[in-house]
């Protein structure tokens, strides 16, 4: 018998129509309750198919084949789901898949691409990669993930996957499924249709994988389902693990937040190779029988979707948005040429969220913005601003019920586990819960990253320096840890530096985040030149273009490459990276703010603070309120703390 899901079991504890947790006493209030009354699936498996259970003909899934707005929206219900979540496990255990195997997974958000990532999770593991990896750096992640079965894009003009597909084939053999979607996919007769192949199996789960679902259900804490590549700072391969119970957990709850239930419509525009597109924004929402709105092969990438966005908003009675700052910004500045009464809310994470864009986003739109703090190895979720309450400006929100979230000092390059910050004091954000995971593929990874106490309790190091308010919200002021989020995309600057490190003219490279207004953060890299090298004007252009084919995916190419004469070093000789993010902070808003006040001089300089960067912007005159608000509006879809100064 299918156990009641979530949201049924928690109605009365509702405190309006739309959103059950809205502070911190609601959640300890919720924890009162026993933990399997309230979250009751023990499997991915099962949370799906309780949501199927009830709504077997609502629509998980419209899929937009293309930006027209006339093109037929492909539909497939929580039924058909199901069977070919099932049909999925079948197919991958005949083809000899076992359960400490993996399925790797190279394809956009499509209904298919979530029949392989849910049922490979059922018959063994799931290993989505990001396709826009360089092919050895694929095959790297195969061999690590014990990948014996690949399921991609098959050819296709809109989005080529399939080149790298192939290249990566002769470095890793390994059986393909390719799918084939839509009129610009070309025949490819010698390799296997995933969609011919699942309609060869049965619809329900042979006796097989109904064992393998068994011995889940009895362990869900401790059976690994899924790989996700994270980048991580000390290269590669990281892939964090997930359990059914870190995935249940997240994906159950988050709906409390967002006020999610059958109801909802949402677009998500996101990877299911990234934790946002596959849990965030996608399981959650499964979870409670809503939809989602896929929109084409290359989701928010595709500028003629982007372009139509409010009008497909209107046309599919759209209730949220899935988002980053870089989506919100962007959305912003469209013109609203659609009915967008029936959009409730607009979630945003992956990295920090400017205070101005976010207001000026809900006052251009009235639609309110709430943030989100997640990590791939928390299985995308940590705090979350509730639905419910205001926003509340630099916060991430509330953690999630049955987990803690602690702020402890950070000396000495490592959290002080036995030493917690007071409230409103900065150290780095720690998590202990049980959606943390139980560490890297490659067990030597985890330190640093994952600490076991002496009570046995598994907590998770986040790298992200923050604090905690008196109502227990989350603020994050800024990172430990070297990684760059771009968009919501992880960069490891580690794997950067080393293609700068193996040119010839290069003595040492470093490569830090700088604030963009899209992207969030973009990768720029400092480098100090072997004795004897002559400089000239472009030879920092020339190095550039002459390492970045050698970086390891193309969103890590640095946008600027700055020759120093020195590199700034710590005293124990590592290259003190905090110095180089105010640099490049400082030349980023001096660029931004060149122009801004005519006939006078506007000169930038940034200072480290406890709390965060602050950056003084010094304006040569006297003090002038247009001035000022035309700095403001320049530098407000940038997360950097600023002060203008007259005089």
């Amino acid at each position: 018998m299918v156990k009641p899901p979530i949201y049924t079991a928690l109605l009365s504890l509702r405190k309006s129509p739309m959103n059950v947790l809205s502070n911190l006493s609601d959640i300890e209030a919720l924890e009162a309750r026993p933990y399997r009354d309230v979250v009751t699936a023990r499997t991915t498996t099962e949370l799906i198919a309780q949501a199927a259970a009830r709504f077997a003909d609502r629509d998980a899934f419209r899929y937009l084949p293309n930006a027209d707005l006339t093109t037929p929206v492909r539909r497939v219900n929580y039924r058909e789901l199901m069977a070919q979540i099932y049909r999925a496990a079948n197919l991958f255990a005949a083809m000899g898949v076992g359960p400490d195997d993996a399925v790797a997974i190279l394809a956009p958000n499509l209904p298919e691409t979530h029949y392989a990532l849910w049922g490979a999770q059922v018959a063994a593991r799931a290993c989505p990669i990001n396709y826009l990896l360089q092919a050895d750096h694929i095959a790297t992640l195969l061999k690590a993930s014990h990948a014996k079965v690949m399921v991609a894009l098959g050819p296709n003009e809109e989005l080529d996957i399939w080149s790298t597909v192939e290249k990566v084939t002769h470095l890793y053999d390994i059986p393909v499924l390719q799918i084939r979607v839509n009129d610009s996919s070309m025949d490819l007769a010698n390799v296997a249709v995933f969609q011919d192949q699942l309609a060869r199996q049965s619809p329900e789960p042979d006796p097989e994988i109904q064992a393998r679902m068994a011995n889940c259900e009895a362990s869900p804490q401790t059976a690994v389902v899924a790989c996700f590549h994270t980048g991580g700072t000390t290269g590669a391969p990281k892939l964090a693990l997930h359990t059914h119970a870190n995935e249940v957990h997240t994906s159950s709850l988050a709906p409390l937040f967002y006020g999610f239930d059958e109801h909802t419509v949402e677009i998500n525009g996101f990877p299911l190779f990234h934790v946002a597109g596959a849990f965030v924004y996608g399981l959650a929402v499964l979870s409670v029988g809503g939809t989602q709105i896929l929109p084409t092969l290359t989701g928010m990438r595709n500028a003629a979707f982007v372009n139509n966005y409010w009008k497909f908003c209107e046309r599919e009675k759209v209730t949220a948005l899935a988002c980053v700052p870089t989506v919100l910004a962007t959305l912003l500045n469209l013109p609203v040429d659609g009915d967008i009464h029936s959009v409730k809310v607009a979630y945003t994470g992956g990295s920090p969220l400017p205070i101005e864009l976010a207001a000026q986003f809900e006052r251009g739109l009235h639609i309110p913005v709430r943030n989100i703090l997640g990590m791939t190895e928390s299985a995308g979720l940590v705090c979350i601003e509730p639905f419910a309450a205001p926003r509340v400006a630099g916060s991430v929100g509330l953690r999630l019920p049955y987990t803690r979230v602690r702020v402890v000092r950070w000396m000495g390059g490592a959290a002080q586990m036995d030493d917690d910050c007071a409230t409103g004091e900065t150290g780095v954000v720690v998590i202990w819960g049980p959606h943390v995971s139980p560490g890297y593929s490659d067990a030597a990874r985890n330190t640093g990253m994952f600490q076991i106490l002496a009570n046995g309790e598994h907590w998770l190091i986040s790298g992200d320096l923050g604090h905690l308010d008196a109502q227990g919200f989350c603020h994050i002021t800024g990172r430990a840890k070297d990684v760059i989020i771009r968009g919501s995309h992880n960069i490891d600057p580690g794997l950067v530096e080393d293609a700068f490190l193996a040119h010839p003219q290069i003595a040492l490279c470093a490569v830090v985040g700088e604030p963009d207004a899209y992207a969030g953060e973009l990768p720029v890299a400092f480098v100090t030149l072997k004795t004897g090298v002559t400089t000239d004007p472009a030879l920092a252009a020339r190095i550039l273009a002459e390492v970045a084919p050698r970086v390891y995916e193309r969103p890590a190419v640095p946008k600027r490459l700055t020759i120093l004469e020195t590199m700034p070093m710590t005293a124990v000789g590592k290259i003190f990276k905090p110095e180089l993010r105010l640099r490049a902070m400082q030349v980023k808003l001096a660029q931004m703010l060149d122009g801004a006040v005519p006939g006078q001089s506007v000169i930038v300089s940034v200072e480290d603070r406890p709390a965060g960067p602050l950056a003084l912007i010094r304006v040569t005159g006297m003090a002038s309120d247009p001035i000022e608000a035309n700095i403001r509006t320049r530098l407000a879809a940038v997360s950097v703390v600023h002060q203008v100064v007259f005089g």
